[in-house]
């Protein structure tokens, strides 16, 4: 008798991006000549620069030809691509080898699937609010009790990040084991310092942690000194491993380019107490689940870091900024409390007191006809803010903000 696995059945209703497309299809349906402006998933909207279509092109001309065909390649990425990475994070001041680097479809993949190489009984700590595949996985593994009326789940390590400690994650009180870090912060926008980091990686030697950071927005950052990289700040090869994607960096949400860095040095233990390298099980694992990005993306995601490309990227980064700003200033004149929108595409508000998220959200969009996302789908301590996404065409985000000024002010 087949069974299932029972561990999904403890997932809270649906995923928060997909529950918010349905509740905005249901209202487009019944209002279908109202003109809908969204900003709540953060998926890009400008074209990818030239340079990199042009890659995308000549590889595959090459893949049309018998001299230049390509079949099955290297699963953990291209020598090009991997040798392009590396170097760009030596421009970081950050060390990192090209046999370190495991180039994969998304972000989004592997840190959700990091997870498979650690001991189910593991403890998990997550910041709250936060980006909610970091939870659901970790659940559908079966590392966590069933959620409580607030949604928290049993055995996760739950690190609350709000505005009184400005969204600067705490360290855990007991055990955990594995930590989720992402900055630039989604949903928040927020930051962590170079002292911030050290401090965590400090935490994680003494405790034998691993921290699992996630900088897939580090081309956001603008303000100087602010580290992009956790292998920024010394020692953090030994207790950390970054994922980061082309996705935000250069518009590939749907060419699907990524990829993250485990340093030969970092270690955990089995169940005999002795030290095992993570390099070889995520190998191990990257090898047997996955035959590779295709040769004409990785060609494309290489031109990323070509003088040409680089400019293109940044130029896109620039605009979303620029939306950024406007949002963020658009909305402090309105009255609201606003975060982020500095070093992230992301700006998080605080809603009325006299409603929840979830209010908000629907408020939003039957009175000003804009489309966010509620801060309680990232978490207990999401509850009262709101995430609008920079991600955008001008126009519209001008108008969205005008619309939210007149229409929903604080």
């Amino acid at each position: 008798m087949a069974k299932i696995n029972t561990h999904y059945q403890k997932l809270q209703a649906g995923y928060l991006f997909p529950e918010i497309g349905k509740r905005v299809r249901a209202y487009a349906a019944a209002h279908p000549a109202t003109r809908i402006i969204r900003l709540g998933i953060g998926d890009v909207v400008l074209p990818l620069p030239a340079p990199i279509v042009d890659a995308i092109k000549t590889a595959a001309d090459e893949m049309a030809r018998k001299e230049t065909f390509r079949g099955y390649g290297p699963e953990q990425g291209y020598e090009f691509l991997l040798d392009a990475i590396a170097a760009n994070y030596r421009s970081q001041g950050a060390q990192v080898s090209p046999d370190e680097i495991f180039v994969s479809d998304g972000a989004k993949c592997d840190t959700a699937n990091m997870q498979e190489i650690f001991s189910l009984d593991s403890v998990v700590a997550v910041t709250d609010p936060v980006y909610p595949v970091y939870v659901d996985t970790n659940v559908m593994a079966g590392r966590t009790g069933p959620a409580d009326s607030d949604g928290r789940y049993q055995r996760l390590v739950y690190l609350p990040t709000t505005a009184a400690n400005d969204f600067d994650p705490p360290l855990p009180d007991g055990r955990a084991d594995l930590v989720y870090l992402c900055s630039p912060n989604n949903p928040t926008g927020a930051v962590m310092s170079r002292a911030s980091l050290a401090r965590w990686v400090a935490w994680a030697k003494q405790h034998e942690a691993i921290i699992l950071f996630d900088a897939a927005y580090e081309a956001f950052v603008r303000e100087p000194g602010l580290p992009r990289s956790i292998f920024e700040i010394p020692g953090a090869r030994e207790v950390a491993l970054e994922f980061r994607s082309f996705s935000k960096t250069a518009g590939f949400t749907g060419t699907r380019c990524a990829f993250t860095v485990i340093p030969k040095e970092l270690k955990a233990r089995d169940d005999s107490g002795a030290w095992v390298a993570l390099h070889g099980l995520w190998n191990r694992r990257h090898t047997t689940k996955f035959n590779g990005v295709s040769y004409p993306i990785q060609r494309a995601a290489a031109a990323v870091f070509s003088p040409e490309g680089a400019a293109g990227a940044h130029a896109n980064i620039d605009y979303t900024m620029e939306n950024a700003r406007l949002i963020r200033e658009g909305l402090a004149r309105a009255g609201y409390r606003v975060f982020g929108g500095v070093n992230a595409p992301y700006i998080w508000m605080q809603v009325p007191a006299s409603m929840t998220s979830w209010q908000y959200f629907d408020r939003l969009l039957a009175e000003a006809n804009v489309v966010g996302t509620p801060g309680s789908g990232f978490g207990s301590c999401g509850e009262g803010y709101f995430r609008l996404s920079a991600f955008g065409f001008r126009e519209n985000v001008e108008e969205a903000v005008e619309r939210i000024r007149t229409k929903l002010p604080a």
